[in-house]
């Protein structure tokens, strides 16, 4: 999943080319595996290629970005790209069962046929962060575009600075990613990942409580950082909030919205914030474009 698929070409899947053909015709797809993330069975990972075309020649995405998933006679689903760029072989989307869509896809098995429709968006800053301190904050299933950008970080460890990771969800079951946040990404280079689970259970030996409150008792200097945070809408308030009392700047704080986006072209209205979509002005957008916009967090 990880290392091994990570590039020999770390930058092809980050060219200068023009938007994907599909960008508003699908393309076909193929699930080749399954993963299950969580102890509800409520978040599943798909691993997907695309018939006939080339990861990062074909289809060329980056960090952050989404894409309309297809499953064929039920509906579309906007997803998040939770799969780094340097991984040429394949794309992952990391679904979570809240829909007719989502609870369609979670049936699937490897071998059944989707559509892909992008990529949709615009995308972390990831050539601006270089030489800068990361700091990723993260909620759920929040974690899954965030797991973009840490993972093209980690494959191009010697551009960036420090990496701190505070990831929580309500219960140990809730946890995704198991994998990467207790065994790949504390193995990084000057990397560290603190987890946290709003209530543990009789296993449970870690840190309990919310990660706004996690945040503020690890006091993560402002200097020379870059916060990105993703997660259910009440923790990212609680992360601003807390994040303007440690001296993060607005435009050091970066946050994707891409919950908000339906269509994907701008088309059907209703991702709007004042006068902006979020499907085609983001759903990437720092804190400085938000209060400007005088978004719902802030």
């Amino acid at each position: 999943m990880g290392r091994s698929e990570a590039a020999a070409r770390p930058e092809a899947a980050v060219s200068d080319a023009g938007p994907a053909a599909g960008l508003y015709l699908p393309s076909p797809a193929t699930i080749q595996e399954v993963r299950l993330e969580t102890g509800a069975a409520d978040v599943r990972t798909f691993k997907v290629t695309l018939d006939g075309q080339e990861i990062g020649k074909d289809f060329i995405y980056r960090p952050g970005q989404c894409a309309m998933v297809s499953v064929f006679g039920v509906g579309e689903v906007m997803l998040s790209l939770s799969s780094s760029p340097t991984w040429t072989t394949h794309l992952e989307f990391s679904v979570k069962n809240a829909g007719k869509v989502t609870s369609t896809m979670h049936g699937l098995a490897p071998g059944a046929r989707l559509g892909v429709r992008g990529p949709l968006g615009n995308w972390f800053p990831y050539e601006s962060l270089q030489g800068k301190d990361l700091l990723f904050v993260g909620g759920g299933i929040g974690l899954a575009p965030l797991r973009s950008l840490i993972n093209y970080v980690i494959d191009n460890r010697d551009r960036y600075g420090k990496v701190e990771i505070i990831y929580g969800a309500r219960s140990p079951q809730d946890l995704c990613f198991k994998s990467e946040i207790f065994e790949t990404w504390p193995k990084a280079p000057d990397t560290e990942v603190f987890v946290t689970v709003d209530r543990g259970d009789a296993d449970w030996k870690g840190k309990e409580g919310f990660v706004p409150a996690y945040l503020e008792e690890l006091a993560p200097s402002p200097v020379g950082k870059v916060a990105v945070i993703c997660g259910p809408p009440i923790m990212i308030k609680f992360v601003l909030q807390g994040l303007e009392k440690l001296g993060y700047s607005d435009e050091q704080v970066i946050t994707t919205l891409e919950m908000r986006m339906k269509c994907g072209v701008g088309k059907c209205g209703r991702c709007n914030i004042g006068h902006k979509y979020v499907c085609v002005d983001g759903p990437v957008f720092n804190l400085a474009q938000l209060r400007a916009l005088k978004g719902e967090f802030v």
